[in-house]
């Protein structure tokens, strides 16, 4: 149990999708603490609580969404407090104002300017109108708490190590290709055991899991490219067109759509081995559980030596082979070797992951497991 949990731990520590998490959190609470302290401690401006806010609204995933997002998004701030400041002088604090309030704020919130920001109009308005809207120095004020916000947000985020989303998307990458290659060492391993129904849908399952994943990652690649407009970091370069990245998110969904049509024709037969014979069901199911080994491991040349394997056994059937399941093992060869030459690539481009950061629990002195 002790261990189970330490490897979780390290896995954890070790993850790069964690670690962007929990620096992107940082840099929020920096730019909001930021601006506070500014916004009370150094301009003593009377209620500084704009600033934290404008600063939380403004600090994006990408130093690109921070300009175009954070715009609307402080647009609809200063909206809320002038129109705050328009109902409360006009018909003081009653419920009939905040009523008001909160139509206005919602009607212009649907203005496509200001990026459907209807939310962020209206709770920031009603906050504004219940703390006070008597003066027009309390006005000049709350548009400074604003601007503090806005500014200490935008150079948090662009210069405290500004968020570059490759080596997430390279992370959820990695995680597609290894849940292929477990999912064809399962089948494998389930067919040379006897599969049943069951089985077969599962496999098929895990495939509409995969597809899942895929979706997941043209997101974090789209982000990853988002996240390098703007960006001063060098290494953003390559993000801005990435077209490898989408070259094996397609060969990776090839291999996927291949996988589940390798399960539904497997799915269509009864008694495996009973029925393909031994000469077909060994080399292949050996084949697909090296092939599935190999893409896990992200192994080109052991993926190329599939390949061969694959092509050498076709002639030998083709040769001497005269069994009514013909139809079938072509199926299932077809399959394989698509699933093969499409992972081949993926693993030839391993070095686009993200590598692991070496970050572990310390050992503590005597507690190893016994060998």
């Amino acid at each position: 149990m002790r261990e189970r949990l330490r490897k979780r731990i390290d896995d954890r520590l070790g993850d790069p999708i964690f670690w962007n998490d929990v620096l992107q959190l940082a840099k929020t609470v920096l730019a909001a603490v930021a601006a506070w302290v500014i916004a009370k401690s150094v301009l003593d401006l009377p209620q500084p609580f704009l600033a934290p806010w404008a600063a939380l609204l403004v600090v994006h995933a990408t130093v690109y969404r921070t300009f175009s997002k954070g715009t609307q998004q402080v647009a609809a701030t200063v909206v809320a407090v002038l129109l705050a400041t328009a109902v409360g002088e006009s018909f003081g604090l009653s419920t009939w104002a905040v009523a008001l309030l909160l139509v206005l704020a919602l009607l212009l919130g649907a203005v496509p300017w200001l990026g459907a920001e209807a939310t962020t109009i209206a709770t920031t308005g009603l906050v504004v109108l219940t703390t006070g809207f008597e003066s027009d120095t309390l006005l000049i004020s709350r548009l400074i708490d604003t601007a503090i916000g806005v500014a200490v947000g935008l150079l948090v985020n662009v210069i405290v190590w500004p968020p570059l989303r490759r080596r997430t998307a390279a992370e959820a990458m990695d995680r597609i290709d290894d849940g292929i290659g477990e999912l064809l060492v399962d089948i494998a391993g389930g067919l040379g055991d006897g599969c049943q129904d069951e089985d077969v849908t599962g496999w098929i399952d895990r495939t509409r899991d995969l597809d899942g994943d895929l979706d997941n990652a043209w997101a974090l690649v789209r982000q990853a490219q988002e996240s390098a407009r703007m960006n001063p970091r060098r290494s953003a370069r390559e993000m801005k067109n990435p077209e490898q990245w989408h070259e094996l998110l397609r060969r990776m969904e090839q291999a996927v759509a291949e996988t589940r049509s390798l399960a539904r024709t497997l799915g269509g037969q009864q008694a495996h081995r009973e029925t393909w014979g031994e000469a077909f069901a060994d080399p292949w199911i050996s084949m697909l559980g090296d092939a599935g080994r190999a893409a896990g491991e992200a192994d080109p040349a052991a993926l190329t030596d599939v390949r061969r394997r694959l092509e050498a056994f076709t002639e030998e059937l083709r040769a001497t082979e005269r069994s009514p399941e013909w139809p079938i093992y072509g199926a299932l060869i077809i399959n394989l070797r698509n699933i093969v030459d499409a992972m081949g690539k993926v693993a030839e481009a391993n070095p686009i992951r993200g590598n692991r950061l070496p970050l572990q629990v310390p050992q503590i002195r005597g507690s190893a497991a016994p060998g």
